[in-house]
C-alpha cells in the first residue's frame, strides 16, 4: 500500500539544516557515497587475506585458497562480510578501523563513520517515489519506515519489489552501503534453512541485527539465478 503523502511528508519532515532541493540532496548523498567509498577502501586494508577468503568460503566462492567467482562483483558480497560482521568473540573490522581514525565527531567523515558502525542489514519493499528524490521503504524486518537515496535504485526499482541490503544512515535519509540483492519471498524458507535452528525458527523481527542473516541471504542468492539482473555501476558526478 502507497504511504500517504501527507504521512510520508511528516514522517521525513526536511530539517533546518537539511537540503530542501533535489540537486542539493543528491549533491549531498554522493558527497556522503564518496567518503564512504574512501573509508571502506581503507578498512579493506586492514583485513587479511586469510580473513577474506574465510568469508568466500561461507559463501560458496573459494574453495582452499581458490576463489570460484562467476563475475569479480561477487566479492563486494565478501567485502560486505569482513567489513560489517564477525563473530561474537571478535571485533569487526569496521569498529578496529574506528579506534585508529582522527576524525572530527561532527565532520562529515565522522558522521559518515559513525553512520557505517550502526548499519543495518534490511529487507525493504519498495512502496513509492520520495516527494523530492529517493524512494520511500517498508523494512519489512523491523516494520519501519526508510527514505533510501540511491541513483540507481530509483530509476530501476518498481514499487512492490524487495531488495536486500545494508543500510547507513548518516542522517534523515539512508543509503545503502554498496551490496544489495533483488529478494524474492521463495528466498525465506533456503535463508532461514542455512541459520542455526534457534534462528531459523524465530520470527524476522528477533534475527534482525544476527550478522549470519546477510550471509545466509547472500548466500543463497549467490547460489541461484536472482544475481544474474544485478549489475553494479559507477554513479557520475554530475546528474
Amino acid at each position: 500500500m502507497a504511504l500517504p503523502l501527507a504521512q510520508q511528508q511528516s514522517i521525513f519532515a526536511l530539517g533546518a539544516d537539511m537540503p530542501s532541493t533535489r540537486e542539493d540532496i543528491l549533491a549531498r548523498y554522493l558527497h556522503l557515497r564518496e567518503i564512504s567509498k574512501k573509508v571502506h577502501e581503507e578498512v579493506l586494508k586492514c583485513i587479511s587475506t586469510d580473513a577474506l577468503l574465510n568469508h568466500a568460503r561461507r559463501l560458496g566462492l573459494a574453495q582452499g585458497k581458490t576463489l570460484l567467482l562467476e563475475d569479480m562483483d561477487e566479492m563486494y558480497y565478501v567485502y560486505d562480510l569482513a567489513v560489517y560482521t564477525a563473530p561474537a568473540d571478535r571485533s569487526r573490522a569496521i569498529d578496529r578501523y574506528a579506534k585508529s581514525a582522527r576524525f572530527e565527531a561532527q565532520s562529515d567523515e565522522g558522521v559518515m563513520l559513525d553512520a557505517m558502525r550502526r548499519s543495518q542489514f534490511a529487507i525493504l519493499l519498495i512502496e513509492q517515489r520520495h516527494d523530492e528524490v529517493g524512494l520511500i521503504a517498508t523494512d519489512v524486518i523491523r516494520n519501519s519506515k526508510v527514505w533510501l537515496v540511491d541513483v540507481g535504485l530509483e530509476s530501476s526499482m518498481d514499487d512492490g519489489e524487495l531488495i536486500a541490503t545494508r543500510l547507513l544512515t548518516p542522517g534523515t535519509f539512508s543509503m545503502t552501503a554498496g551490496v544489495m540483492v533483488p529478494f524474492e519471498i521463495e528466498m525465506l524458507d533456503p535463508v532461514c534453512r542455512l541459520l542455526p535452528q534457534h534462528l531459523g525458527n524465530s520470527k524476522l523481527s528477533r534475527i534482525a541485527d544476527d550478522r549470519r542473516l546477510a550471509e545466509a541471504v547472500y548466500k543463497v542468492a549467490l547460489a541461484g539465478s536472482v544475481m544474474d539482473r544485478m549489475a553494479y555501476l559507477d554513479i557520475p558526478d554530475r546528474l
